[in-house]
């Protein structure tokens, strides 16, 4: 009798395939951290997480677990949520030349032509190349910690502008002058007012008044003051000596 059960090879085909993720993770480091409390010390591990898509999407999560296997699963829902757009060009490379301090690390991006290839070391490398450039040049100053560098450079990618902002500050002049231009043109068609009559100010008035004054003065005759009477010297006593000679 023929058995009803289906071949081994039948049901390597009936398996469903995997969907395919579109970010992938990448552990750049795992650590044992520990914590002093009044009972003692209490450890943990800290495990830091890079997604990507490399297609201009990157993320990082940090997080902390009683073992390395619950570290690792809430740092990459960290980092799921802290997913944000990269700034890419044509050639793969960074707009503009930026940098950025974190603690005691200072992460230099410089642009750069197409054939350089990517030019960085610890761990500012893998986030850079995770991110979709393949032609840049950078410099790391201060601190070796790669936890830190890595937090520098993905601060310095967030803080890029991308071309969207450029584009509505042209917009904004390009109304700005259309607003001046339709303002001149008003200016000129409008008919021209007659300026009104100025005022002399108060203090030429009182110039004015003060050399007519004078004037009046000088015609009308000087009064004579009148004479001092001077008094009549009296004469000095003689002396009572000069008496009795």
């Amino acid at each position: 009798m023929m058995s009803m059960r289906p071949e081994k090879d039948n049901r390597k085909e009936t398996r469903r395939e995997k969907p395919k993720k579109e970010f992938e993770e990448l552990l750049l480091e795992v650590r044992r951290v520990t914590r002093v409390t009044t009972w003692g010390r209490r450890l943990s591990f800290r495990a830091t997480i890079l997604v990507w898509n490399k297609k201009g999407k990157i993320g990082l999560g940090i997080s902390k677990g009683n073992d390395v296997a619950s570290a690792v699963q809430k740092a990459s829902h960290e980092a799921y949520k802290n997913l944000f757009e990269v700034p890419l060009t044509k050639h793969n490379t960074v707009p503009y030349p930026i940098s950025m301090k974190y603690k005691a690390c200072l992460v230099k991006l410089l642009p750069a032509s197409e054939g350089t290839w990517l030019k960085a070391g610890s761990s500012i490398r893998s986030v850079l190349e995770l991110a979709g450039y393949s032609n840049i040049l950078s410099k790391m100053v201060g601190s070796n910690n790669k936890l830190n560098n890595a937090l520098a450079t993905i601060r310095a990618l967030a803080s890029y502008k991308h071309a969207d902002y450029f584009s509505s500050l042209k917009t904004v002049k390009v109304e700005e002058k259309e607003v001046e231009e339709v303002a001149e043109v008003k200016e000129e068609k409008a008919p021209a007012k007659k300026a009104p009559a100025k005022k002399a100010p108060a203090k030429a008035e009182k110039v004015e008044k003060a050399e007519k004054a004078e004037k009046v003065e000088k015609k009308a005759p000087a009064k004579k003051a009148p004479a001092k009477k001077t008094a009549a010297k009296k004469a000095p006593a003689k002396k009572a000596a000069d008496k009795e000679d």
